[in-house]
């Protein structure tokens, strides 16, 4: 048995919280991870951003008549496309994880940990044997994986090759020349959004009505129609079971009204959804309270119900989002660094982008919650196609528009929801609004605005709010 001050299970933003205030302690880095680094880094938002941003391109080409360009239609290398993303990050990881093995001060052990009691961990070793770690505390950064739906004729072998979450489609070695997608979340709408700008023929089977149907119903419904005019939308249907057909997978669906309906394409995407890495990790034997969802339940301060224990990232968060992840790690490290002046991880507003053609990008309360919740609230909208930037873009869509909502009393960001190019810059300056408690009025007239800059989109949609509150000043410069 080995002892230890502090052990972090997980090497993503739990990699992260490890820094120069733990010298002189003896800490262990577990995890299993391959390449190591995390979600992100390796299977997550980087390298799909990254593939984003070419299949962007090669849709920005296709629609270069537009502009008055007479341009060919692209082909694509897939090979060299996904050489350009993970020849830049494999090196990454492959340095992260030579640094820490060669570290005087942490120990890094490879391979899956479960606890035995509060205070033991078993690690079972990727290079195989086990190691027994026993520490003071504790960090859980274990992450999520994609959710594997139960299907009937999933798990047949003759599917292998032809099945893919998340975690794998971005390493295939062929671009299959079609793909089934099921689910109609984050996931699924920005690979659905990649594959078809990089050519392939993709059908999306959706439960609901809509897709992103947890986004503002207005930002939904119009991401919805843009995205049915460049792949195949098969919503409220089922996907009831899979078989392999040749190169390819058989889809059955099921629609509410009991009919049936068959799909083929060469591969399938499961990407209907996360589930937080606690199943296999000893929660039990730990004494850890666990949620429904599964995710491990903790305080504010991201203590766990074992006051040595903490949790950070999609393990214990209700946003799994990267930048939620690297903020608890930094909460995490001040409370171990200082556990004498705790510090708490919420009371921000949280942002979140999708990276499709168009952008989605969002903060705070919808419409349909603020209804909901009988809040009172005032709508302030604003087109790209009305601004100048939205004429050079030549953007002539109804459904590309920044929606603000705000308290009619106060002025006050309840909530902010832009769908068009550059979404998620764009809304920036409405998180920074909602996290300081600037109201509408001074943060439309309080400062300067580019001219004629797509941010336009966003001080005119603030400018069109009909609020109750009188102006108290007219946010002129004052003249010294």
């Amino acid at each position: 048995m080995e002892e230890f001050d502090l052990v972090v299970i997980g090497a993503g933003s739990g990699n992260a919280l490890i820094g120069d205030g733990f010298a002189g302690r003896r800490v262990a880095l577990v995890d299993e991870g391959v390449p190591f680094g995390g979600t992100c880094l390796n299977k997550g938002c980087i390298p799909s951003k990254m593939l984003a941003h070419t299949a962007h391109a090669a849709q920005a080409i296709r629609r270069a008549g537009d502009l008055g360009l007479a341009v060919a239609a692209p082909t694509v290398d897939w090979p060299a496309v996904r050489e350009r993303v993970f020849s830049r990050l494999d090196p990454i990881a492959e340095a992260g994880e030579a640094s820490r093995a060669a570290s005087d001060s942490v120990t890094l052990v490879r391979g899956h940990a479960r606890f035995t009691d509060p205070q033991t961990v078993v690690v079972e070793l990727l290079a195989g044997g086990t190691r027994v770690l026993r520490s003071a505390a504790f960090v859980i950064a274990t992450g999520a994986r994609p959710v594997i739906p139960d299907i009937k004729g999933l798990d047949d072998p003759k599917l292998a090759g032809k099945v893919y979450t998340s975690d794998d489609i971005m390493r295939v070695e062929r671009l299959p020349k079609s793909l089934a997608i099921m689910g109609g979340g984050v996931v699924a709408c920005e690979f659905a959004d990649i594959f078809a700008g990089l050519g392939v023929q993709v059908t999306v089977v959706q439960r609901s009505g809509r897709l992103l149907r947890r986004a503002d119903e207005a930002v939904s419904e119009a991401l919805t129609r843009e995205l049915a005019q460049r792949m195949a939308l098969r919503l409220n249907q089922d996907l009831v079971e899979v078989e392999a057909s040749g190169r390819g997978v058989t889809l059955y669906t099921r629609d509410a009204n009991d009919i049936e309906y068959t799909y083929s394409a060469e591969a399938l995407l499961l990407a209907i959804g996360r589930r937080p890495n606690t199943d296999n990790l000893g929660a039990e034997a730990a004494g850890l309270a666990l949620k429904p969802n599964g995710q491990l339940v903790v305080d504010a301060c991201l203590r766990t119900s074992q006051p040595h224990i903490w949790a950070l990232g999609d393990v214990d968060s209700p946003e799994p989002l990267k930048h939620v992840a690297n903020h608890e790690a930094r909460v995490v490290r001040a409370n171990l660094e200082d556990p004498k002046h705790p510090a708490e991880a919420g009371g921000r507003p949280i942002p979140w982008a999708l990276f499709t053609t168009p952008q989605v990008a969002a903060v705070g309360a919808t419409e349909q919650a603020l209804a909901a919740a009988g809040t009172p609230y005032a709508v302030g909208v604003q087109h790209y196609r009305d601004v100048a930037y939205g004429w050079a873009l030549a953007d002539s869509s109804e459904d590309h528009f920044a929606k603000v909502l705000a308290d009619p009393a106060t002025g006050r960001l309840l909530g902010a929801h832009v769908i068009g190019p550059e979404a998620a810059l764009l809304l920036q300056p409405l998180v920074t609004a909602m996290t300081f408690g600037i109201d509408a009025q001074t943060a439309a007239r309080g400062q300067y605005w580019p001219h004629p800059g797509l941010q336009e989109v966003v001080e005119n949609a603030l400018l069109k709010l009909e609020l109750e509150a009188p102006k108290k000043k007219r946010h002129l410069f004052a003249r010294r």
